[in-house]
């Protein structure tokens, strides 16, 4: 009982590690594609917060394609320089919040 307990906390402690350091990542993307000089995490700046966001969305099943097409599209957000890729990325990552 007790080494089942302790590998699945290890097992937790490590994915948990992973979702941190995928966290590190997508926000220095974000940071790398020019996404926070408009929007931060969890303040209004010229754009909404990515928090902001992901409420809005939340369990609205075409968010994500809704999202990266406004968004690739420059229909209502400025023109990025990021990749349909990184975009999709990004947004799964603000819609995770």
């Amino acid at each position: 009982m007790i080494k089942s307990l302790a590998v699945g906390l290890v097992a937790m402690a490590v994915l948990t590690a992973g979702g941190v350091a995928r966290a590190a990542d997508e926000e220095a993307l974000a940071k790398s594609s020019g996404c926070l000089n408009c929007h931060a995490v969890d303040a209004k700046k010229m754009g909404p917060s990515f928090k902001e966001t992901a409420a809005k969305f939340k369990g609205k099943a075409d968010a994500q394609a809704t999202l990266v097409a406004k968004i690739t599209g420059a229909k209502g957000h400025p023109a990025v320089k990021a990749s349909p890729d990184d975009v999709t990325k990004l947004v799964a990552w603000v819609l995770s919040m």
